[in-house]
């Protein structure tokens, strides 16, 4: 039996090895001991103080397998990758790997060979994977996203919901509950729907002290955020509304020669993912323009900017987002771009993309018909999905339709795949049954086996570029020949750039009349209901903003963090400042905007400086070169 005194240096050095770490941060070794100590436990650390820590170590600690439920496919791929790159054994499971792979990552698990297996909650529920787990040995459950678990939560889920009865299968196995952004209501919710049995609770503040807030309306948001970076060499993040948005403003910033700037969103191929975020880790001074998704699980300390060049849709989004700079400690900055009319657009935006309940049914009867399913059957094939044909026949917009596919998809009733992927192929005819296809076709098969392997005995993913390159047939024919021979069923094909449906449940009608339209209008409410208390946070110029968000999150005496764009302007509207000396060293320099100047004396207020210039225009000091930049004069 290993010692007290032994099974501490062990902890260290496991620290060492995989994550070169010579201390811990924070509370996380009382987590990780609490875990070690076979304790229930709670965490609520924000972003960026290292939760993912809080389990993987104790995984490799303890013996057999730490499940880890996260809420979405994306991280739980990110942090599967991350840990393997440290040469830590971990697996998902996820609905699109075929029985094949699922039943190497289960016999891997059985083996003790893997120490993580991460999940979705919808998992908990199917059959077989309750079956595999029963000779699986479990050192301890991790929930990740634990929020989800809250009706109240901005990420509501109702398969978190299925951990309870789960851990009923598994008594005396202890669970850790992990969550960055909770409520005082959400984590009594938490503790209570997952039934933590006297667990130890873990809180930090949510003050970020090195985290300076701007909030900043304006009209010109492309040339606000080249005023930003113009001056900046840091290493920096740009969260955008749209993938539209995201090309446009990195092309923009390009012609304005600012070349350290590139562009990150779904529509990526998974090469150019890795390559663009691989730069961007291991770079001190490039930023990535970015839809919302990106960041989540991805360790990088150095940043030292966050734009958001539109609002997020919550408080607890904007919170996560500006919470992965400064995760160093040293000081960052974040900043939030909005206007007026924006706010309006985006009011009108939700209500666009809210159907009501005739229209909600109207999109999964559709989809159900036009793929021919019945009442309680699940067909086993996936099929590609043509969002513009929903449309057509369904009447409705392309953001109501895919509000509920994504509502489908969360809920594990289908697999919605709506990303640029590799495609996927599988012989449905045996090798012996070739020689009596027309030639033709017995023909493109033998080409197709002599280039893809695998496909007589499993769905095999793949890559139409290659095939092309090593027969010398163009890909549009490639597509074209594949689609025809999958009419004759003579093999599936998914066409990975195209979006894609499969079936995860039988059709029940009464349940999508019931139980799941009453979820979808409930996540819709909740929706609205952050939106309008993010707003307020906009809009509002009377408090702290680091105040606002303390007190959203349950912090109610917190002082003002006298650093933040109101506390500047309240200091500035108190007791003025001479600012006009720094003023006249810069414009020495290089003419300049007021927005230029405010950058350059760290985003000191706008109306001051302007004070000051009208003071120096006054006194002949400094003139205008046009209506919006000056110079000495």
């Amino acid at each position: 039996m290993i010692s007290s005194q032994d099974f501490q240096k062990l902890k260290y050095q496991t620290l060492d090895h995989f994550w070169g770490y010579t201390s811990f941060r924070d509370a996380q070794e009382e987590i990780i001991d609490s875990i070690l100590n076979e304790k229930d436990t709670l965490v609520l650390l924000p972003t960026g103080a290292g939760k993912s820590l809080c389990y993987q170590l104790p995984a490799l600690l303890k013996e057999g397998v730490c499940l880890v439920i996260s809420p979405l496919l994306a991280l739980m791929k990110d942090q599967v990758s991350q840990l393997k790159l440290r040469g830590i054994e971990a697996e998902y499971l996820s609905s699109e790997l075929d029985e094949y792979d699922s039943e190497v990552i289960y016999n891997r698990c059985k083996d003790g060979l893997t120490k993580l297996l991460y999940v979705s909650p919808e998992r908990l529920n199917n059959i077989q994977f309750i079956r595999n787990m029963e000779e699986i040995r479990l050192s301890f459950i991790a929930v990740d996203e634990a929020h989800c678990i809250s009706e109240w939560g901005q990420d509501f889920r109702p398969s978190y919901q299925n951990i309870k009865e789960f851990r009923k299968n598994t008594p005396g196995i202890p669970c850790l509950a992990l969550t960055a952004t909770a409520t005082p209501k959400v984590m009594e919710e938490i503790k209570t729907k997952l039934e933590l049995n006297l667990p130890n609770v873990f809180q930090k503040s949510f003050k970020r002290d090195n985290i300076k807030i701007f909030t900043d309306e304006v009209s010109d948001k492309f040339q606000r955020v080249f005023d930003i970076l113009k001056y900046s060499s840091s290493s920096g993040i740009i969260y955008v509304r749209t993938r539209k948005e995201a090309e446009q403003l990195t092309d923009f910033l390009h012609r304005n020669q600012l070349k350290n700037v590139d562009f990150f969103h779904a529509g990526l191929t998974t090469k150019e993912k890795n390559t663009k975020q691989n730069l961007w880790k291991n770079s001190d001074n490039h930023v990535l323009v970015a839809t919302n998704a990106f960041g989540m699980g991805i360790d990088k300390d150095n940043v030292r900017l966050v734009i958001h060049f539109s609002p997020s849709s919550s408080l607890e989004n904007y919170y996560q987002e500006i919470g992965r700079s400064g995760r160093d400690g040293k000081d960052s900055h974040a900043f939030l771009l909005w206007n007026k009319q924006e706010i309006l657009n985006f009011d009108q935006v939700l209500k666009n993309q809210t159907p009501g309940k005739s229209e909600f049914l109207n999109i999964i009867t559709y989809l159900y018909s036009v793929f021919l399913v019945a009442e309680y059957e699940m067909p086993e094939k996936v099929f590609q999905l043509n969002i513009t044909g929903i449309q057509n026949f369904t009447k409705q917009s392309a953001a109501k339709i895919k509000n509920v596919l994504n509502f489908l998809h969360n809920q594990e009733i289908i697999y919605f795949n709506d990303h640029k992927s590799l495609s996927s192929v599988e012989l449905l005819i045996k090798a012996d049954e070739i020689d009596q296809l027309p030639q033709k076709d017995a023909y493109f098969i033998e080409l197709l086996l002599r280039t893809v392997s695998g496909i007589t005995t499993h769905k095999v993913i793949f890559s139409e570029q290659n095939v092309s390159n090593k027969i010398g047939i163009g890909i549009p024919l490639i597509k074209e020949r594949l689609r025809e021979l999958q009419q004759k069923n003579y093999l599936e094909y998914v066409d990975g750039a195209l979006s894609s449906v499969k079936f995860l449940k039988p059709r029940d009608e009464r349940a999508v009349n019931g139980i799941y339209w009453k979820l979808f209008e409930h996540i819709q409410k909740n929706k609205i209901q952050k939106w309008e208390e993010m707003k307020f946070y906009i809009e509002n110029n009377d408090y702290c903003k680091m105040k606002l968000i303390l007190a959203y999150f349950g912090e109610k005496n917190s002082k003002n963090c006298g650093q933040c764009s109101v506390c500047e302007k309240n200091k500035q509207s108190i007791f003025g400042q001479n600012i006009s000396s720094r003023i006249i060293d810069l414009l020495a320099k290089n003419p300049a905007t007021i927005e230029e100047l405010s950058v350059q004396l760290s985003y000191h207020p706008k109306e001051n400086i302007l004070e000051n210039l009208i003071f120096l225009l006054d006194s002949g000091k400094v003139r205008m070169l046009n209506f919006r930049t000056y110079a000495l004069a």
